[in-house]
């Protein structure tokens, strides 16, 4: 019977651990099976694949190449007009700093962009930097104000 005292692992399962260096009798004697002299039988010998021997490396002796807008990218702060609906009454004017103050922008990136995920339906004045085309049009329809900053 097996019980939680006895467990054992199967069969194969593991292996005795190579011990070195105990002797010519052991067959893992004098270099412990690291072949001779030289940076490999060092202990920590073994470097990286790329390392080439302190030669220039080949991916700095390759050119560089290609351009990346990556610097000059805006990153805009998203709001939603259903967070709109859901924070702002009638006729409250939407501005940055409203925004801020309800906690649906944490921190300005490079400013505000209002996109027209969900339906509004209070008359609002939204001050931000940019508005998708849905956005705008929905703020319009039901009679709010949309200014560029």
């Amino acid at each position: 019977m097996t019980d939680l005292s006895n467990l054992k692992p199967p069969k194969g399962a593991t292996r005795q651990r190579k011990r070195v260096g105990r002797g010519p009798g052991s067959t893992h004697g004098k270099t412990s099976g690291r072949g001779s002299k030289g940076q490999n039988a060092r202990s920590g010998g073994r470097r990286h694949p790329r390392f080439e021997g302190g030669q220039t490396p080949l991916f700095k002796r390759l050119p560089k190449f290609g351009f990346s807008n990556e610097r000059f990218r805006r990153e805009y702060s998203i709001v939603n007009l259903l967070d709109l609906e859901r924070v702002f009454d009638e006729g409250d004017v939407v501005d940055e700093q409203a925004l801020i103050e309800r906690g649906l922008v944490k921190r300005n990136h490079d400013g505000i962009k209002i996109l027209g995920k969900g339906e509004l339906t209070k008359a609002l004045t939204v001050k931000a930097h940019k508005f998708s085309k849905s956005a705008k049009a929905a703020i319009e329809d039901v009679e709010g104000n949309v200014e560029v900053i």
